[in-house]
């Protein structure tokens, strides 16, 4: 039988998260990663790397390295040349579906993602999915300050990964 462990806000922030969010958020600044993040709201994915490649200034090389140090720093994820998440979207179908406020859909790559799509775009934004351990679907607003008041009695649930799993998404 699994445990379930409850955490106060202190404590969650103590697992050396914010410094692996404080690394993504940075890596997440460069030219590149907010084009890939740009290319997924307007049109969603997956994102050709050769349509990366051909828009930027920079030289082939150059922007291949960058896109290298994204995938291992698992910002984004390439697969079969194209790049098919770029946290926090998914070009696949998730249980995350999140109503951008042009009403266009992108799907988020866990519950987390979901959440901080408004404050990334500065709008309110919908989310819908489904409870993980009823299946009852859920639905309410995100605020750029946090989810809406509908959303209240709906807790977030983080999973620990296993030591040998050192990256969120595994480039193929």
């Amino acid at each position: 039988m699994a445990i379930l462990h409850i955490l106060t806000a202190d404590e969650f922030t103590d697992l050396d998260l914010e410094g692996r969010w404080r690394a993504r958020r940075v890596a997440r600044e460069t030219q590149v990663s907010r084009q890939i993040l740009r290319m997924f709201l307007d049109r969603g994915g997956p994102i050709p790397v050769q349509e990366i490649v051909a828009a930027s200034k920079d030289s082939p090389e150059a922007i291949h390295q960058t896109l290298s140090v994204l995938d291992n720093d698992d910002v984004i994820r390439i697969h079969e040349g194209q790049i098919d998440i770029a946290y926090p979207f998914s070009a696949s179908p998730t249980p995350f579906v999140v109503r951008l406020p042009d009403g266009k859909e992108r799907y988020a790559c866990c519950a987390m993602d979901a959440l901080g799509i408004a404050p990334m775009v500065g709008q309110p934004v919908e989310i819908r999915s489904r409870c993980h351990h009823c299946h009852v679907p859920l639905e309410f607003s995100a605020e750029t300050e946090g989810p809406g008041s509908e959303a209240e009695g709906i807790m977030l649930w983080f999973g620990k990964r296993s030591e040998d799993r050192c990256r969120v998404a595994d480039t193929y």
